[in-house]
């Protein structure tokens, strides 16, 4: 299935913490701000890490596609952010509402100008549907807030929770956001 590059996805929940700093906010106060940062870089270093581990294997996309992902979507980009790239899905995954670090949904390749792909990162993913069945809160994983894709959307699926992780390539933009500025689609020639 090809994307059109022309669609935009919608990203509906944001989350943005304000503090509200004074003269007569004491010291501790701000080295416990401070600390809590510095707590949340290490878990998400924690989080890229077991990513990373989790899919060291799948450095040859041989071996992601004998152990059930298949390319879904073609090659994502966008108009104006970069692109997603190639992302090859195992289905009996996608279907659950279990979120284990050390088994993505989907698993995320560039395509290369010499036709090899390389692999970028991971992305986890959940049908909102199922999710908010049995939990009251969006899903969450080492304290990465997932972002939402409504439905209608460019892939024709449900709304769903998904959270990238650029453990592979460097994201100027962050480890968890969407797209990535620095992926292209160009040497997709559409025949995986």
């Amino acid at each position: 299935m090809r994307v059109s590059s022309v669609a935009r996805p919608l990203a509906g929940i944001v989350f943005a913490a304000v503090v509200a700093a004074g003269a007569s906010v004491p010291v501790i106060a701000q080295a416990d701000h401070s600390h809590q940062a510095a707590g949340k870089n290490d878990q998400a270093a924690a989080l890229v890490k077991v990513v990373r581990d989790a899919t060291e294997r799948f450095r040859d996309v041989s071996v992601a596609e004998a152990e059930g992902y298949a390319l879904q979507f073609g090659c994502v980009s966008g108009p104006d952010a970069g692109a997603m790239g190639m992302h090859f899905v195992k289905g009996e995954l996608v279907g659950d509402d279990v979120i284990d670090a050390t088994r993505p949904e989907i698993v995320i390749y560039e395509p290369q100008p010499d036709g090899r792909l390389k692999l970028i990162g991971a992305d986890f993913l959940v049908l909102k549907d199922v999710w908010d069945a049995s939990h009251a809160a969006p899903p969450q994983l080492m304290g990465q807030l997932f972002h939402l894709f409504d439905a209608p959307n460019r892939f024709g699926l449900p709304a769903f929770y998904t959270l990238h992780v650029w453990a592979w390539k460097d994201n100027p933009n962050g480890s968890f956001v969407n797209w990535h500025p620095n992926v292209k689609c160009e040497s997709f020639g559409g025949d995986r």
